[in-house]
């Protein structure tokens, strides 16, 4: 199960570092491949320290996640999340259950 939405964002590194600039710095994010499984704590602290020198400021939920969702790459998240693959299946009706 994801552990936040936050997580999604790992999935598309290049748009988190459009988004954030040139002083992103994506060695700061957890490595773990299975984005979903990692904990909240790894993913808030990661995008923190990924963000914390950027002109817009470290990552904060209220501030940058709404403009985030609408800049990932969908199939890029869904590709790498299959809690994303799943709600998007839902959404579209292709519910395999």
């Amino acid at each position: 199960m994801v552990q936040l939405m936050e997580a999604w964002f790992l999935a598309d590194r290049p748009t988190l570092g459009a988004y954030y600039g040139a002083t992103f710095n994506a060695g700061r994010l957890p490595g773990n491949p299975n984005i979903e499984d990692i904990p909240k704590p790894d993913v808030e602290r990661g995008l923190r320290n990924a963000t914390r020198r950027c002109s817009k400021g470290a990552y904060n939920k209220t501030t940058h996640a709404p403009r985030l969702l609408e800049l990932i790459n969908p199939p890029a998240v869904y590709n790498a999340c299959p809690n994303f693959a799943r709600l998007i299946d839902f959404l579209r009706g292709q519910d395999p259950d």
